[in-house]
């Protein structure tokens, strides 16, 4: 794995891409377990967690990417801090929508931390940990352990980390560091964590935080 010799000096921006918390839309697999109200409110609980998280790191500028749109009702009644700055994913699958919010972010001299709100260990101390190596390489990554990723930070746009993809499989990680590589880019692949997004993930999130 190569590694950068030079440290950059972009600022980094955490992007942080979010459904909106409604029953229905937010946790669905987490439904059979909880019923739909209940997982919303659990969305509800790992979105504020998140975005406190990514303040708290003090990294630079933090984005919320929502999907449906920034219009919607549920947007309006959550506590978001006045800080968070706000855009909308779009159409297309996941993959258009994430390349699409790289490709802008990066296209603006920034570099960027790409994270979902589905993982309770991502912590400010961890993303913090994320940046300084995203300073020192191309691209970082932090694994989970159903084998997608929490984190993915890249100093610039990589049209094929997003096209193609298997996305929701063991397979995410694994894919996205072999492009990564491809491309001749240094990688520094994080320690991993677990996402909360099957019904035996629950085993995973902190004392207290079931609604």
């Amino acid at each position: 794995m190569k590694t950068s010799t030079n440290i950059s000096i972009r600022p980094i921006r955490i992007l942080i891409f979010a459904k909106a918390p409604l029953p229905g839309l937010a946790k669905t697999r987490l439904s059979p377990a909880l019923g739909a109200e209940r997982a919303a409110n659990l969305a509800k609980r790992l979105l504020a967690h998140c975005i406190t998280q990514a303040l708290t790191a003090d990294i630079g500028p933090v984005e919320l990417c929502v999907a449906p749109t920034i219009q919607h009702p549920i947007w309006s009644e959550l506590a978001i801090p006045e800080s968070v700055c706000w855009s909308e994913q779009g159409e297309g699958d996941l993959g258009e929508r994430l390349a699409r919010a790289t490709q802008r972010v990066t296209g603006k001299d920034e570099a960027v931390l790409l994270i979902g709100t589905d993982c309770p260990g991502l912590t400010a101390a961890r993303l913090r940990e994320a940046a300084t190596e995203l300073r020192r390489h191309d691209a970082c990554l932090l694994p989970v352990s159903d084998g997608g990723y929490a984190l993915l930070g890249l100093q610039r746009h990589l049209p094929s980390l997003f096209e193609v993809m298997p996305w929701s499989t063991a397979s995410v990680a694994r894919l996205t560091q072999q492009r990564i590589l491809a491309e001749g880019w240094s990688i520094k692949r994080l320690a991993s964590l677990h996402d909360i997004d099957e019904p035996q993930d629950l085993q995973w999130l902190p004392a207290g935080w079931l609604p």
